[in-house]
């Protein structure tokens, strides 16, 4: 483990000596034309189509320091951002990280930082990588990215195209991360007297779902996958599957109809979790790629967005704006 002299305050530093600590570990993009170094960088955009989204982490309702290490936090800022972009068809090109940092923290933390932004991507979506951000002073911890990506010549799939007949299917786990955020909030407390999670503590099973919260793996390459198979619609479930679910359906002005024996064993929870990141994509009968496995159908639409079982599904899901204690709960 470094030493204090080995591993300075970022108050203690200026922002260049922060700024090449953070880019020396990242690594070059297939699609970058220009990389970090200057006041913006050039992406190759073959399709001359580019998919556009941004995600903000802070510290407090997006995660907990007491829980969460550099790499983590580096990890998950890029999944979330590369599964958006996989949600509408596109393979992630590039990421712009934005990083708001106290001036006590160490700069071990975001060095590790990047080195979880560049191994997320060379997982999930290799050939993307981080080409730029900004770099500021804050009291509160704060990640915001940024991801591009392409349609390779594609049509982008939107949650507004899902038509009756057609089959839902997901691709990922359900409920997972919010098993593993009941177990955090169970047994592992932040806060005055924090209680960092301890794996000799975890009975079978929770440490993939606290890795789940902690470090989602999105099926990044499925995205592009299933927009070449047809997929009607898709979606990113970050929010729970009732609510995302139920925003396609809107979308799309129609009822998705679930069957909960096709959720796992724990259904109420497949529903409600947030941030399972696996996506939700509909597609017409008979047209069901690998990878995606069926749980419900497209119908006309009724009185009711949702069903499950043929019984209407209240609105659950992650509420940024509700009180995460409370959500977890």
């Amino acid at each position: 483990m470094p030493t204090r002299s080995e591993d300075p305050r970022l108050g203690d530093l200026s922002e260049g000596e922060i700024l090449r600590a953070i880019l020396s570990r990242t690594a070059p993009g297939a699609h970058t034309i220009l990389g970090p170094g200057d006041d913006a960088a050039v992406i190759a955009a073959p399709s001359a189509s580019v998919v556009a989204t941004t995600d903000t982490l802070v510290h407090g309702p997006d995660f907990r320091l007491a829980w969460s290490g550099g790499y983590d936090l580096g990890w998950k800022s890029a999944a979330v951002n590369l599964a958006d972009v996989a949600a509408m068809g596109a393979r992630p090109t590039a990421l712009l990280v934005a990083l708001a940092v106290p001036r006590a923290l160490r700069l071990s933390f975001v060095t590790s930082l990047a080195d979880g932004l560049r191994e997320a991507c060379a997982a999930l979506a290799p050939g993307c990588a981080v080409v730029g951000g900004d770099l500021t002073v804050s009291d509160v911890l704060t990640i915001a990215v940024t991801a591009l990506g392409d349609l390779e010549g594609r049509t982008a799939v939107t949650r507004a195209g899902a038509r009756p007949g057609d089959v839902v299917a997901v691709a990922g786990e359900l409920g997972l991360a919010a098993h593993g955020l009941a177990v955090l909030f169970g047994r592992f407390r932040d806060g005055d007297e924090p209680v960092p999670v301890d794996p000799a503590l975890l009975a079978e099973g929770e440490p993939a779902a606290i890795a789940a919260q902690l470090r989602p793996a999105p099926p990044v390459g499925l995205g592009p996958y299933a927009a070449a198979a047809g997929a009607t619609a898709m979606m990113d479930v970050s929010d729970g599957l009732a609510l995302d679910a139920r925003r396609l359906a809107s979308a799309s002005d129609v009822t998705l109809a679930l069957d909960g024996a096709a959720l796992g064993s724990d259904p109420e929870r497949a529903l409600a979790g947030g941030e399972d990141h696996a996506l939700l994509a509909t597609f017409p009968a008979g047209a069901l790629p690998a990878g995606f496995r069926r749980i419900g159908e497209v119908r006309l639409r009724g009185a009711e967005a949702l069903l499950c079982d043929d019984l209407p599904v209240d609105v659950v899901g992650w509420d940024p704006y509700r009180d995460w204690d409370a959500a977890a709960g």
